[in-house]
C-alpha cells in the first residue's frame, strides 16, 4: 500500500509520519507538496502535525486552499481514506472535510502532554485494527485543539458514531478532569459521514516504536492494512 504525507510550509511531524509509516509499518511512504497537483497513486492520505503556513488567520485555515488539497477533496469524494493528526485535523475542518472547528485551549496555553483515549468507533479505515476495551496513551501538543461544534451538529456526530476517540482518564472514564482542552464531550477525534475521513488532535506516530516508550498508536496506522 501506498501512503501520501502531506507537507505544508509549517509541517513539522511529516518525517515522524513518513518514518512510521515506512520504516515501522511497511508501507511505501510518498511526501506529496502542497503545491502538487498530483497524489502520486497513493491509496491513503496523512495529513501531519505542525503550523502549516505558520498559522497565520486560523490554523489550518491558509492550508485549505493549497493545490494539493483540491487533490484531496476529489480523492475523499471516491471513498479514499484520509488522516489528519493535529494540525491536519485542523486543515480537514477548514476544508470542510470534516465538521466543526478547532479552537483554542481553554486554558488558552500550548499543551505539551500524555493523555488516554477510548477508541469509540471501529469501523474506520485507522481503527479497524483497536480495540474498544483498550484505551490508549497518546500524547498531545497544540494550542488550539478544544472541538467544537454547534447543538445540532454535535446531536449529529453522537447519533452516527462519528466521534472516533475521546479523552478519557487512565481507566477509561470520561469526565472533565481527563479532558485537556476543553473540547465538546470529551471529543479528540471525528470523522466524515461515510467513514473515510478522520481526524485526531493526539499524535499516534509519536507512539508507535517500543523505542519511544509505546506502540500504542501504531494500530491507528496497521489498520490501513484491513481495508
Amino acid at each position: 500500500m501506498k501512503v501520501g504525507v502531506v507537507v505544508f510550509p509549517g509541517s513539522n511531524c511529516d518525517h515522524d509520519l513518513f518514518h512510521v509509516l515506512g520504516k515501522v509499518v511497511g508501507f511505501q511512504a510518498e511526501f506529496l507538496w502542497h503545491k502538487e497537483h498530483d497524489l502520486k497513486g497513493c491509496d491513503a492520505v496523512c495529513i501531519p502535525g505542525g503550523f502549516s503556513y505558520g498559522d497565520y488567520l486560523r490554523c489550518g485555515a491558509i492550508a485549505r486552499f493549497s493545490p494539493i488539497m483540491r487533490e484531496v477533496e476529489g480523492f475523499v469524494r471516491k471513498g479514499n481514506p484520509v488522516l489528519g493528526i493535529c494540525n491536519g485535523f485542523q486543515v480537514l475542518t477548514e476544508a470542510h472535510l470534516l465538521p466543526g472547528v478547532l479552537r483554542p485551549n481553554r486554558s488558552l496555553k500550548f499543551i505539551c502532554d500524555y493523555t488516554y483515549l477510548k477508541v469509540e468507533n471501529l469501523k474506520t479505515p485507522f481503527t479497524k485494527s483497536t480495540s474498544a476495551s483498550k484505551i490508549l496513551k497518546v500524547p498531545i501538543a497544540h494550542g488550539e485543539g478544544n472541538y467544537f461544534i454547534d447543538a445540532e451538529g454535535l446531536a449529529r456526530l453522537e447519533g452516527e458514531g462519528q466521534v472516533v476517540f475521546r479523552y478519557t482518564d487512565a481507566e477509561g472514564q470520561v469526565n472533565d478532569a481527563a479532558n485537556p482542552n476543553g473540547s465538546l464531550n470529551n471529543i479528540a477525534g471525528i470523522c466524515n459521514e461515510q467513514g473515510n475521513v478522520v481526524g485526531m488532535m493526539p499524535h499516534p506516530e509519536r507512539v508507535s516504536e517500543n523505542l519511544l516508550g509505546s506502540e500504542d498508536g501504531k494500530k491507528i496506522f496497521e489498520s490501513l492494512l484491513s481495508i
